[in-house]
């Protein structure tokens, strides 16, 4: 059965997302009333949002530690309403982006991985995106600074979001590479990013108002060709509507389908 077609009332608490790829896709955030009945069926109570969620996506982007370092009792939660093929990427916090703004982070970076040392222990982690505020002009020398002091407090796969196009220089991909960090491939209806690889995983935040059909298929059979090399991890915007979900979805079951799988 697809994964789109799956009844919350016949899902057990367990159900694997079988992917056969190394594509995660999902949306940043799952906490959404107003994904029913698009999404959510109605049936469903918020208290397990995300363990439906994850029978028809298999990763999610936490926004929520942008602003709160999440206690041990809700990342045990989370892992424990998502089954062992799902991922967690999550936003770094702000103070870390936009209030030091890359400098001195260490105790901040030692924080915020102790928060989510569990999911790194279960083996679930995807991903960490630094955010960077638009006003972040660029800074070579100190974000190889950063990406040293990062290292050293265990970030494996670290992302960044550039806001600023000065960013968008070989001296500061080149920094990336060096640290094996990825360039995140940005889009929205104002910005887009470079199409640069520069780690060894790729990670892609779509934040356009609109994606077509065509557009979602194009971008599957970009994902299932970087499959062959390195993870990739991509998340549409919530939003108010189920769009992004819905949208996830489809990316999904569509690059199963480039590789004869069915979710």
């Amino acid at each position: 059965m697809a994964a789109g077609l799956l009844h919350f009332s016949s899902v057990p608490a367990k159900t694997q997302f079988h992917v056969a790829t190394s594509v995660y896709a999902g949306t940043s955030g799952w906490a959404y009333a107003s994904w029913k009945p698009g999404f959510y069926p109605g049936n469903v109570p918020g208290t397990r949002f995300l363990e439906h969620y994850a029978t028809r996506l298999n990763s999610v982007e936490v926004n929520y530690t942008f602003s709160k370092l999440p206690s041990d009792a809700m990342v045990s939660s989370w892992l424990a309403a998502t089954p062992e093929t799902f991922r967690f990427s999550f936003k770094a916090p702000q103070r870390i982006t936009h209030f030091s703004r890359l400098r001195d982070c260490g105790t901040h970076l030692a924080d915020f991985f102790a928060s989510i040392a569990a999911v790194g222990k279960a083996g679930r982690m995807g991903a960490v995106l630094f955010q960077l505020p638009p006003n972040f002009k660029a800074d070579a020398v100190r974000l190889s600074a950063f990406l040293g002091e990062a290292a050293m407090r265990g970030v494996a796969r670290a992302a960044f979001e550039f806001r600023h196009a000065s960013w968008f220089s070989e001296e500061v991909f080149e920094t990336l590479r060096d640290h094996g960090a990825a360039l995140c491939i940005a889009e929205s209806d104002a910005l887009k990013t470079p199409q640069v690889q520069t780690g060894g995983f790729a990670y892609y935040r779509l934040r356009k108002s609109m994606y077509t059909t065509v557009e979602v298929a194009a971008l599957a059979a970009t994902f299932a060709s970087q499959s062959a090399s390195r993870d990739v991890y991509a998340y549409f915007k919530h939003g108010d509507a189920p769009d992004g979900p819905l949208r996830a979805e489809a990316l999904l079951r569509t690059t199963l389908g480039l590789f004869g799988e069915e979710a």
